[in-house]
């Protein structure tokens, strides 16, 4: 999926607007898709990528995390945990589905369909890398290596063939 289009979509946000992908200023763009508000997994992932926010943002991308809940469930979560990014609402599943984030998991030996976990970094509207099945620690850091180090090495290695 990378290099891919990365879909459109126009989501609630907790900022009380709609956010529009195609309409977005910055640089980059990370979308972490999760599973439901204040559990211990989402809870973590979110507290580490608000953690490096700063970092992020020194590097003009910005941060968005999409699930499932209703605006209630995400102002809430925001609130206790001080997030400083929007948390998206996609309660009819549509960049869910559009990301292909929903769909067959397994956890403690039985499988059930839900919200598989997955990060996608974006630039100039188009997918750049993905991570799916995330594994919650060390993530975002994970995420924001790769964003300052990998691909600007090959961006400047694929530049220089030019």
């Amino acid at each position: 999926m990378t290099n891919n289009k990365a879909p459109n979509f126009k989501l609630p946000s907790t900022s009380k607007e709609i956010i529009e992908l195609n309409m977005l200023k910055s640089k980059f763009i990370v979308l972490y898709f999760y599973p439901k508000d204040d559990t211990p997994g989402c809870t973590l992932e979110t507290k580490d990528f608000n953690s490096l926010l700063n970092k992020f943002k020194k590097l003009d991308c910005a941060i968005f995390g999409i699930s499932k809940d209703d605006l209630k469930s995400h102002l809430k979560f925001k609130k206790k945990y001080n997030v400083k990014f929007d948390l998206l609402v996609d309660e009819k599943k549509e960049a869910i589905k559009a990301y292909k984030t929903w769909g067959k998991k397994k956890f403690m030996g039985r499988e059930f369909v839900g919200q598989i976990r997955s990060t996608f970094l974006i630039k100039d509207k188009k997918i750049i890398n993905v991570w799916r099945n995330v594994k919650v620690k060390n993530h975002a850091e994970e995420v924001l290596n790769y964003l300052k180090y990998d691909w600007y090495a090959f961006f400047t290695y694929t530049n220089s063939l030019y």
